[in-house]
Formats: C-alpha cells, structure tokens, sequence
C-alpha cells in the first residue's frame, strides 16, 4: 500500500486513559474524518469501563483510531479496525507500529462488505460512520444477521441529530438502551444486547 502520510498531519487528539493516556494519535491532514470528542470518549469509556478490559471489539469506521485505541489502552483483548479510506488505514499502520499495539487488526475494507464474511465474534462494537451516510441500519442488520455479536454484547452508535435512530424500528426490540448523551448536533448511544 502506497504510503500517504506525507500529506501531513493537520491537528493531534490525546488517549485519555489507561496505558497509553496522553498519548497523541495524529489526524492526517484531507482524511475528512470526525473524531470522536476527548470529552465525549471520556463519558464512553466511563460508561464502558467496567466490561473494556478484556473485551474483543470491533470498530467499524476507523477513522482516527481513537476509540479502538482508547480500548486498547484500557486493556481491551484486542481491536479490529476497519476503515475504507486509503489514507486513514495507512496513519492507522503507522500509528499502530509506533505504540507495538500487536493485538490489533487493521483491515481496508467496506464495512458491509466484511461484515458478510467474518466469523469472529465481538463483544463492544463502535458505529461512527461519516454523518452524511445513512448506513447504520443496514450495519445493524448485517450484525445481527452475521452472528457476529457475542449473546452479551455492547453497541456505540455516534450520529447526527438530523438522523435520529429511535425515528425507526431499526434497533431489535432486545438491544436495552444503557446510555445516551445528546448535544447540539450529534447523539450519543450505547446499547446492551442481550439474546
């Protein structure tokens, strides 16, 4: 892979806790991404803090990184990253070296596409797609029906207000709503599945 990290780094966001807290995590300068907020991974991570440990996650926009290796950080078992942006998962490799984060997987990939051909299980799973994609109920979907969910398992969803999950019947009636936060323009959600 063609290694694009000479377009530069345009601003850094710190791990907020565990192993690794104050370290920087580079945002690549024309990756368009949206970081997850320092505050509000601080408020997910509190709420995840008694199930991080040893959890198997699955962070199915990438991005910066930033939740999966806020996971890790805190002693998550391992993170599978998956991201379809080319400059993205090059700054992932990268960054992933840089902190001998071995129990990671970082995959280019499409999401859905993926999602129809794993056979591993997870048990947290981070949903922060680009805001401008409607794709988190065909994500949903594709969870449950590639059994890719441990029978206990945690769910973050991230979206724009102007995309309200609750407006639809896409969240099974057996994800419990564990927490929500809501701002100016974005939701915050974390589910509990239990089947």
């Amino acid at each position: 892979m063609k290694n694009k990290l000479h377009l530069g780094v345009s601003r850094k966001i710190k791990i907020i806790g565990g192993k690794w807290k104050g370290r920087n995590i580079p945002i690549t300068r024309h990756s368009k991404i949206r970081p997850t907020t320092n505050r509000m991974r601080e408020i997910l991570f509190s709420w995840l803090n008694p199930i991080i440990s040893r959890a198997v996650c699955l962070d199915c926009f990438a991005g910066s990184g930033a939740l999966g290796l806020e996971s890790l950080s805190r002693g998550a078992n391992k993170v599978t990253f998956l991201d379809n942006n080319h400059i993205c998962i090059t700054a992932l490799i990268k960054i992933m070296q840089s902190f001998s984060a071995y129990n990671s997987e970082i995959i280019y990939t499409d999401c859905r596409s993926w999602l129809q051909q794993s056979t591993t299980t997870y048990n947290v799973i981070f949903l922060d797609p680009p805001f401008q994609n409607n794709i988190i109920p065909e994500v949903i979907f594709l969870l449950e029906r590639s059994n890719l969910l441990e029978k206990e398992s945690w769910i973050y969803i991230e979206t724009s207000k102007k995309r309200n999950i609750f407006n639809t019947s896409i969240i099974p009636n057996y994800w419990i709503l564990y927490h929500k936060k809501i701002t100016r323009n974005v939701m915050y959600y974390l589910f509990l599945r239990r089947s």
